[in-house]
């Protein structure tokens, strides 16, 4: 099929740049009506004129994700609206700095984990009932290896990934039952803004970009997607992985 998401609806968080902007056109251009959430007007006007010209359609939602009462009423909205929504991709998130863990400021600790986790688990507590209305819902969340590696300095966002982890995981859990299926993605190292503040002295010529992993991102919100509550790793070529718990 040429729009293999037709007629489905699709939340996209952090849609104005990097991740969030290819994972929005091309979710749009598979067929889906793409609401796409982030801080800039501006940026966002430019999306939808892209997204436009591809032939696709959007509604644009200006919004500070840590406005968790406007994340309630998305929620209203898009029942209003639709009735339901097919497809949630967390991806907005913050780096915070890279800093020994005492050395973090609280506003920077609070910033984090407000965006990355705490925006996440009101985004499915206000859309979870419109998931579950669609035939086939799926959920999709941005993580990182660093959930893992426990590398120093990155302990603010590494907190912050593993926190979300247990959050979806959680919610897939809550859900197995239910048409919907939840996933968390590992896109590993791409050419963001985040990455080359991170990394400042990284070649990014030699990373892959967010185009690479956005037919992905597509693959993991259609309705023949299955698995549930695993890890779907980038850096492996589009490797399913089964987080195991300690032996």
């Amino acid at each position: 099929m040429d729009k293999p998401l037709q007629n489905r609806v699709a939340v996209v968080t952090g849609a104005s740049r990097g991740i969030g902007r290819a994972a929005a056109l091309a979710l749009a251009e598979a067929g889906a009506h793409v609401i796409a959430l982030a801080r800039t007007q501006g940026a966002l006007e430019s999306l939808d004129d892209e997204i436009r010209a591809k032939g696709g359609s959007a509604t644009l939602v200006p919004v500070n994700l840590k406005d968790f009462e406007a994340l309630d009423r998305l929620g209203a909205a898009i029942y209003e609206r639709w009735g339901k929504l097919d497809i949630l991709l967390g991806n907005a998130g913050q780096l915070g700095e890279l800093a020994p863990i005492g050395h973090v400021d609280q506003p920077v600790w609070d910033e984090v984990m407000a965006v990355n986790v705490t925006a996440n688990y009101r985004l499915i507590r206000s859309l979870d009932p419109l998931l579950r209305a669609s035939d086939a819902g799926r959920a999709i969340f941005i993580t990182s290896g660093a959930a893992h590696k426990h590398k120093a300095y990155w302990g603010v966002y590494a907190v912050s990934k593993a926190a979300l982890e247990a959050l979806a995981r959680t919610y897939a859990a809550e859900t197995v039952t239910t048409p919907v299926r939840v996933m968390l993605l590992n896109p590993g190292p791409l050419r963001t803004n985040m990455r080359r503040t991170a990394m400042p002295g990284e070649d990014p010529m030699t990373l892959k970009t967010p185009e690479d992993l956005a037919p992905h991102i597509v693959k993991l919100a259609l309705p023949a997607w299955t698995e549930t509550g695993k890890i779907y790793d980038f850096t492996q070529g589009g490797e399913v992985i089964e987080p195991q718990p300690p032996a």
